[in-house]
């Protein structure tokens, strides 16, 4: 782990990535950057390379090209593990939650405490963290003994957002954090990203699908289209028929090129 950086330090940029799987190209130059304290929201329709784009800055898949900077420094994410010690972390969209364990357990999932010298684990130690991790971050539960899967929707998202915050992540991606919730665990989920952001040495990438949602959250949004970045603005510049605008515009670029081929 690297000192904690100042507000609005680099903490991670991508350049010209390019991802292709045999003849598909999947990523065709996606450059971004993400400081600290900076929410980012992606946006896109299914396709568009948002989801390819997140495995390789956790580390899931290497690019075909392409650089990527952690801290300001040019590195190879060799795999999930080693971008987690660098500090990112992803919450995707199944969560990847056991619903036959507790809140603490899933909190602690694949990084248990356990008792010095022993392979046995430490109860005490980790509902104890988990209280503290939950409290801090300001998530209220019945008990840290509950099972997950007696969870609401808001509830199991926030669990997982816990679990990478408890893991140090200084970098969080977000997959589709808002997606199949009410209006009501939608604004809890919210309330949380924005008190991750208010601490500010978090910085937070968000895959959306709803314009408007990001346009309230995000500092900052970037469009996606067939692979590659149409758009990207701070997002109070930026309104929701402008989006529409771009979208509708390059998807009929993209019919035309595509039966001119």
């Amino acid at each position: 782990m690297t000192d904690t950086p100042t507000a609005g330090a680099e903490m991670l940029r991508a350049e010209n990535i390019v991802k292709r799987f045999g003849p598909v190209t999947a990523l065709n130059g996606v450059s971004l950057r993400l400081r600290c304290g900076e929410i980012l929201g992606i946006l896109g329709d299914n396709g568009a390379g948002k989801s390819t784009l997140m495995k390789i800055l956790t580390g899931y898949q290497p690019q075909t090209s392409g650089k990527l900077f952690v801290d300001g420094v040019e590195t190879t994410l060799r795999s999930v593990d080693h971008a987690r010690a660098l500090g990112i972390e992803c919450v995707y969209q199944d969560l990847a939650l056991a619903n036959s364990l507790s809140i603490y357990h899933n909190i602690f999932l694949n990084r248990e405490i356990l008792y010095p010298g022993l392979h046995i684990l430490n109860n005490r130690a980790m509902r104890r963290e988990a209280v503290r991790c939950l409290e801090e971050i300001g998530v209220s539960v019945p008990s840290v003994e509950a099972e997950v899967g007696s969870l609401s929707g808001g509830q199991r998202q926030a669990i997982a957002i816990a679990r990478a915050v408890q893991g140090k992540a200084r970098i969080l991606l977000l997959d589709e954090p808002l997606a199949a919730m009410g209006a009501r665990e939608a604004a809890l989920i919210i309330d949380l990203i924005l008190r991750l952001k208010a601490e500010g040495d978090m910085s937070i990438i968000m895959i959306m699908h709803n314009y408007a949602q990001t346009l309230d959250i995000a500092d900052r949004i970037m469009l996606m289209q067939h692979g590659q970045v149409t758009y990207e603005n701070d997002a109070r510049a930026t309104s929701v028929p402008e989006l529409m605008t771009i979208v509708r515009r390059e998807y009929q670029n993209f019919q035309v090129h595509r039966q001119s081929a």
